[in-house]
């Protein structure tokens, strides 16, 4: 074999592993951009278009090699673009609609809602039975000991117009019942039309009546009332179809608003009002439950590291347990726990003072339960850092300053916490935002009750931010989804500004603790 026929052979081989690889790209952008296709066809066209973008950049980064370098974040930011900036943005948007439970629907979808409602003439009511002949069925009406028989037709789905006669005794087997219910869907296509030209159609499972359309088109999309000729008027600005006297019809449609939702945020006192209370709820808790688990944590820490402690390792297995129980397990305990008429921890004090605290209907309580419970929960890792944390202090210099006669107050304050708190801070800001956003303690310990009276919308005396955004927008009756993407736009701002400061803050100790 020559040298040149080698050379070919070697070469062959790369060019069908690149030519394969650019198939198995080509394919996979194909896939990527089929399902944008389809995200898109079903009315979500930010998310199509966020996937057109992963599509094509898979693409061209996989697919040719000056883009190699990028191989290896494009999947982490593909996974921000479309699980963290995609929500981002769609909230954001949500904020200026009016999106809620009222306004689910695109405008076609609505109208044709309303084009589809029929109205029932009660007086046309009459039982029905379903007659078999092979393929074929035939509708009987019943009259008296007679009735009307329809025309035979096959039920395959499609429209049909069937004529019935007068007919001297009723059929001797009509369907069963649960026959006539697999029927229903090609049943409802059927009209039968009497003698007397009165048209009949299904009306449910056992009746055929004579239905009329409620509303019908009419110009500049308007509907028309075919018993009254009312008019209904759509509103573009509202997202609903409007009577004569100004009354709005339900189903809406989903329509632009602006900032309409910003403004009822501030210039409602319903909203205002608990909003601005929730807040400093929200604040307070969060920076509560930081400094009293990091307290705490940090105090059990201290005393485990004493070496003269007996049986120091059974202690640090049974302070550790909280934390290897999973969170939602232990709130519900707690919530057992404080039951206010049968919960051991009234049980025992009622036993011991004589009193039964209202728990989960005095706010203060509420709260002050809501602090217990997180800091149940928060400490055991807290506790695990400091232990570490502590190993890291030399003892010489405990050791130089008790001799200089410091108390053991004192030496933890001056030479042990300075030297531990810099590691310390950036755990601090993470259990904070943990803490700033804890909607589960919240969902599963109080449901954010007792309620705050005099609200428009949900909001409760130990809501924070995060449940309180979530309970309107996913348990309200009304789940108003844009007025909670505004109010979660404003929690987002203001999250970062409080984010931003506690960096600046961190970084100004971290220099000052290095000069």
């Amino acid at each position: 074999m020559s040298v040149a026929m080698a050379a070919q052979l070697a070469d062959r081989g790369p060019l069908w592993r690149d030519l394969l690889a650019k198939t198995l790209v080509a394919l996979v952008s194909l896939a990527i951009l089929f399902a944008a296709w389809v995200v898109y066809a079903v009315g979500q066209a930010l998310f199509g278009a966020c996937l057109v973008i992963v599509a094509l950049a898979f693409f061209a980064i996989y697919g040719f090699r000056q883009f190699y370098f990028a191989r290896f974040i494009f999947p982490g930011a593909a996974a921000v673009l479309l699980f963290i900036l995609f929500p981002v943005l769609y909230t954001i948007y949500l904020g200026f609609t009016n999106y809620s439970s009222f306004n689910l629907l695109t405008f076609e979808r609505a109208q044709n809602v309303l084009l589809s409602s029929r109205i029932i003439d009660e007086e046309t009511r009459r039982p029905f039975a379903l007659v078999s002949e092979g393929d074929q069925y035939r509708v009987f009406l019943p009259q008296g000991e007679a009735g009307f028989l329809s025309e035979a037709t096959a039920l395959d789905g499609e429209p049909a117009s069937l004529a019935a006669e007068p007919v001297d005794s009723a059929p001797q087997t009509t369907l069963e019942m649960r026959d006539v219910v697999a029927l229903r869907d090609p049943l409802s296509q059927v009209e039968v039309t009497l003698p007397d030209q009165t048209v009949l159609r299904a009306s449910g499972l056992r009746e055929f009546a004579y239905v009329q359309p409620e509303y019908e088109l009419v110009e500049d999309e308007k509907l028309s009332n075919t018993q009254t000729g009312e008019i209904l008027t759509p509103d573009q600005d509202i997202g609903f179809y409007l009577r004569e006297d100004g009354t709005r019809v339900t189903p809406g449609w989903r329509v632009f608003i602006g900032t309409d939702n910003f403004e009822r945020i501030f210039q409602s006192q319903g909203i205002r009002g608990p909003l601005v209370g929730i807040f400093i709820w929200t604040v307070g808790f969060a920076v509560g439950s930081t400094i009293l688990c990091f307290s705490l944590g940090l105090f059990l820490a201290t005393i485990l590291q004493w070496e003269h402690m007996r049986f120091r390792a059974a202690y640090r297995i049974l302070l550790i347990l909280p934390y290897a129980v999973p969170a939602f397990i232990s709130i519900l305990v707690f919530r057992g726990l404080f039951n206010q008429n049968f919960g051991e921890i009234n049980l025992i004090l009622n036993a011991l003072f004589g009193i039964r605290p209202a728990w989960f209907t005095d706010g203060f309580l509420a709260r002050a339960m809501l602090l217990i419970v997180n800091v149940w929960l928060g400490y055991p890792y807290m506790m695990l850092l400091g232990m570490g944390f502590l190993q890291a202090v030399p003892q010489e210099q405990k050791k130089a300053a008790i001799l200089e006669g410091a108390g053991a107050l004192r030496v933890f304050f001056t030479i042990t916490l300075p030297q531990i708190l810099p590691p310390f801070l950036p755990l601090l800001l993470a259990t904070f935002a943990f803490n700033f956003n804890n909607i589960v303690l919240i969902l599963l310990l109080t449901t954010g009750g007792p309620d705050i009276p005099g609200t428009v919308i949900p909001a409760g005396q130990t809501d924070i931010l995060g449940s309180f955004t979530f309970r309107m927008a996913f348990m309200d009756s009304g789940q108003q989804f844009g007025l909670a993407g505004a109010i979660t736009l404003i929690i987002f701002l203001v999250v970062t500004l409080i984010a931003y400061a506690n960096f600046v803050a961190m970084r100004r100790a971290q220099k000052g603790a290095v000069l």
